[in-house]
């Protein structure tokens, strides 16, 4: 088991995704499901710098910082008699050496190595990132902003934090299709704010292969700074039943009500 690791969240920028829930359904493998929020599914990208990251029992000194990218969907799946909902980790990317080396193995989910540029000024990010073998190019400009845009399902900035917050358990894909690794993120403080997008590529999302013209739309974004953090392993997800592909989704408890 991976031993707890404990860091700072330097900064944090959720990109999300508003996307066509059948669109969504045909990509997820099992046992996961689309968890919805005013009948759209919700997908994403997670620009993270960590700092200070160690085994918890180590001084912060000893701790690494890295900049890090994860392309996410909310998900839900079931568990006998239970519904339990997280996020499933598609790709993750890392500017780190050490993590691409040891993802998969000592620490969960495989981490792919990428070239990362970021400026930061005042209010204003700018996060770029292009993977060495060429599958992941993200840029993504925005500013600190008083509120979530209007076109978004989220009806205020409560309800849209409170959606992320919950999505704390993640497992990521692994070389074998029905074999998930799990992380938990335990954040000692949870604060967002809304920033408005001035710029967003993404190859993911552009790819109409996966989302065909119209399946997927920018939805708003979220900032979070200097949060302490740690990480926690969890089992492995194993699901050897193809059946729940199909599954139909549920809408989450935050779903818009016409």
């Amino acid at each position: 088991m991976l031993p707890v690791l404990r860091g700072v969240i330097d900064r944090r920028i959720l990109i999300n995704y508003r996307v066509d829930p059948d669109v969504l359904a045909r990509f997820l493998p099992p046992p996961f499901r689309p968890q919805l929020v005013g009948g759209a599914a919700m997908a994403g990208i997670c620009l993270i710098r960590l700092r200070g990251v160690r085994p918890a029992i180590f001084p912060a000194g000893l701790g690494l910082t890295s900049e890090n990218a994860a392309h996410r969907v909310a998900v839900e799946w079931d568990d006998g008699y239970a519904v339990r909902s997280g996020v499933y980790v598609q790709r993750r990317d890392t500017s780190s050496r050490l993590n691409a080396c040891v993802g998969g193995w000592i620490f969960p989910g495989i981490h792919h190595h990428a070239a990362f540029r970021v400026d930061e000024k005042a209010d204003r990010y700018q996060v770029e990132l292009r993977s060495d073998d060429g599958a992941t190019r993200v840029r993504a400009v925005g500013r600190r902003a008083a509120s979530l845009p209007t076109s978004s399902v989220f009806r205020s900035l409560d309800e849209a934090s409170a959606f992320f917050a919950a999505g704390s358990l993640g497992y990521s894909a692994t070389p074998e299709p029905s074999r998930f690794q799990g992380l938990e993120l335990r954040c000692f403080r949870w604060h967002a704010q809304p920033l408005e997008l001035e710029e967003v590529q993404s190859s993911f999302f552009e790819d109409q292969a996966i989302f065909p013209k119209g399946s997927a739309a920018l939805d708003c974004a979220l900032l979070m700074r200097d949060i302490e953090h740690e990480w926690h392993g969890r089992a492995d997800l194993c699901c050897p039943a193809p059946q729940a592909l199909h599954a139909t989704p549920r809408s989450s408890h935050l779903a818009r009500r016409d």
